[in-house]
């Protein structure tokens, strides 16, 4: 459930400066950027027994960094409910937003923006260089918040998040999840979205495969330094 309450609030600040009509159109970048920090801090509490794992590449950089506890069962049944989540937190987000979709003044490209991310300038193996960067600092530091005795949990994370987008965002759209972008492409592929356009497939790899880089190397890199 904690990837879906993710996925619902996220795409929904997106939904909400982007899409015509809705009370935050124009709320611009840093609206999104806190936007998905507070959804990233609810999703962490609402996972929290399970340890919060909302993201495959946060999951695979814990892994990564060695002595995580996690077994090849518990690997594919949190990156299975991640994906589930946030499929589910995405259809939430089209009902919640469904007359403003059906707006035409909605373009397709404000659409296929609230679902998933893409570059403001297309340049695959430069997009996933940035993927990974954003990426490694979010496992990186999320692991050094274990070694730090001032961590404030969930809020820690939910600023880095903020920090992230406003700094590293830009080129990409930050998807440093590759539950955050799949499941909700999936979704705008077959929603029944009036004048959707491409779901953007021929980029769609790069915010699954680059984030797993990321958070694998930020995992070998926090166990280089002794965090883990």
């Amino acid at each position: 459930m904690g990837t879906g309450i993710l996925i619902l609030l996220g795409c929904g600040v997106v939904a909400n400066v982007v899409l015509p009509r809705t009370g935050g159109n124009g709320g611009g970048t840093l609206m999104i950027n806190f936007g998905w920090g507070l959804a990233v801090y609810s999703g962490v509490y609402v996972a929290y027994e399970s340890g919060a794992h909302l993201n495959p590449a946060v999951t695979i950089g814990i892994l990564a960094a060695g002595d995580s506890g996690l077994s090849a069962a518990d690997v594919i049944t949190y990156i299975a409910g991640q994906m589930v989540g946030a499929m589910l937190g995405a259809t939430l987000a089209w009902l919640a937003y469904k007359k403003h979709f059906d707006d035409p003044d909605a373009d397709q490209g404000s659409k296929l923006g609230v679902f998933s991310t893409m570059p403001t300038i297309a340049s695959n193996a430069w997009n996933v260089v940035t993927e990974v960067i954003g990426t490694f600092v979010l496992v990186f530091v999320i692991l050094a918040f274990g070694k730090t005795p001032t961590e404030v949990g969930p809020l820690a994370v939910a600023l880095l998040v903020v920090a992230i987008g406003a700094s590293l965002g830009g080129p990409t759209g930050y998807a440093i999840n590759p539950a955050r972008d799949l499941g909700p492409r999936l979704m705008h592929a077959v929603l029944p979205i009036p004048d959707k356009g491409s779901s953007g497939w021929g980029y769609a790899w790069v915010p699954v495969v680059a984030p797993l880089i990321g958070g694998a190397l930020g995992g070998l890199a926090a166990n280089l330094v002794g965090f883990v």
